[in-house]
């Protein structure tokens, strides 16, 4: 009667030991399911950040090739002929470069301030001359030579300025 009384034991030993091995392996399998679906997700927004860095660096790009035309048209417009002034054609193009600027505008594109006697930034603007003549402890614009731009936010063109002292 000991051998039976000791095998419903042995068997139930080896149950609980099936049944922890099986638990563990669910344990593991769960974790791997679990960190499988973490890289997936990270790899999902990967993807997307990337997607969206690509689709502001082309459209950077597209708009850095852009940025001669603008000049040219702000260059004209600075240059028109006084007895131009209310000419309908001379108005048409300031009314489009008016147009043109809130476009980029809606682009993210913002014009460097660098109005004379604004504080020179090093980060925004590009001193390409510099009157030594001058004495002061600021240094401020005294020149917009070429306009500047920021792309969300970012320098995409500095603005080339004439530096002078305060």
């Amino acid at each position: 009667m000991s051998d039976d009384s000791t095998k419903p034991t042995d068997d139930t030993k080896q149950k609980k030991a099936k049944v922890d091995k099986k638990q563990q392996q669910i344990d593991e399998l769960t974790l791997d399911l679990q960190r499988t679906r973490a890289d997936f997700e990270n790899y999902r927004k990967r993807g997307e950040a990337d997607r969206a860095a690509t689709y502001q660096h082309g459209q950077a790009a597209a708009i850095k090739k852009l940025l001669p035309v603008i000049d040219t048209i702000e260059r004209a417009i600075a240059h028109v002929p006084s007895e131009l002034a209310d000419n309908k054609w001379a108005l048409g193009i300031i009314g489009l470069s008016k147009n043109l600027e809130k476009t980029l505008q809606g682009l993210d594109l913002q014009k460097i301030d660098a109005s004379a006697g604004a504080k020179f930034n090093p980060e925004l603007h590009e001193a390409v001359q510099f009157d030594e003549e001058t004495e002061g402890d600021e240094e401020v614009i005294a020149e917009e030579l070429q306009s500047g731009y920021l792309y969300n936010g970012t320098p995409l063109r500095h603005a080339m300025v004439k530096v002078t002292r305060k």
